[in-house]
């Protein structure tokens, strides 16, 4: 059996006609065993990386993607080459840095919230919201908050929060609910090449990481580390160091699932390989498939 980090595990056996919505009942096109195929990837630059992008979309052909980082101002978007690779899109953009966008095939997600609530005066691009059919996809880049402490880990802590209070309305939804993007989080020792280099690091400090597990204990399913205890998988490689060619990585983009869809979770991996292709991003592309029945 191939590993979480197999190129492209499975996504031949999905149906290339598109997803018809209907997660109530999990019903797709054409096919009885079909799979939803759900990705986030931190393209660090939509429009430096649009060649990468485009390449990844075309090869594994997710259902629904959220992308992070596109430092793009709102007008600088490449939405024509999106849409153009067969895709529906919403994005927040923002000069320089942040953005985050969701891409759907064969068809527009509907934008449910622009902005993460809870603070009026912060106008940072790190969080949008929409509805594909029956499912509701927040996409999101938490802060990195280095250096810590400090007033950038600070805030932080409290976009953490914010998150929390949000995050708590949607897992109760008796509908499907993903959160997806970079968390710029560590959940734990496996998910770190050398736990004690980054002790101080605000993306492992213990603030952070009981950040995140308290927004577990709401119950959210964090999809790939579900799947796979025990297994030591990243998602980011430094661009220093030949940090990819020594697998010195970081597991900090994460997919997390309501009850709702958990249920329904068959697979999730990494697509590694992205990582190792020419001008590419220091992420690589997390993703889950979601089983029809």
């Amino acid at each position: 059996m191939m590993g979480p980090q197999a190129v492209g595990l499975a996504h031949a056996r999905r149906s290339r006609t598109g997803y018809t919505g209907d997660l109530n009942e999990f019903q797709f096109h054409q096919c009885r065993d079909d799979e939803l195929r759900i990705a986030t990837y931190n393209v660090n630059s939509v429009n430096a990386r649009l060649p990468v992008l485009l390449h990844w979309l075309s090869e594994t052909q997710p259902d629904i993607a959220c992308l992070q980082e596109l430092k793009a101002p709102q007008d600088k978007f490449p939405e024509r080459a999106i849409r153009e690779a067969g895709y529906g899109v919403i994005w927040h953009g923002q000069k320089s840095y942040n953005g985050v966008a969701i891409l759907a095939r064969g068809q527009d997600p509907v934008e449910t919230q622009r902005g993460l609530p809870g603070d009026p005066d912060d106008l940072h691009s790190r969080y949008i919201e929409a509805s594909i059919g029956a499912l509701v996809v927040g996409c999101l880049y938490l802060p990195n908050g280095n250096p810590a402490p400090g007033p950038k880990f600070d805030y932080k802590l409290g976009w953490f929060e914010r998150l929390a209070v949000h995050a708590s309305q949607l897992v109760r939804r008796d509908s499907p609910v993903i959160l997806a993007g970079d968390y710029n989080v560590m959940p734990a020792d496996i998910d770190v090449y050398k736990p004690e280099r980054w002790v101080d690091d605000a993306l492992f400090r213990p603030e952070t990481r009981a950040a995140y597990h308290r927004l577990l204990e709401q119950g959210w399913t964090d999809a790939v580390r579900a799947l796979h205890p025990g297994e030591r998988i990243y998602t980011f490689w430094d661009y220093f160091r030949n940090a990819y060619g020594r697998d010195a990585g970081l597991r900090i983009d994460h997919l997390l699932l309501n009850p709702f869809i958990a249920r329904h979770l068959q697979g999730a991996g990494v697509d590694r390989h992205v990582r190792g292709w020419e001008k590419t991003s220091d992420h690589a592309p997390t993703w889950i498939e979601i089983a029809a029945a």
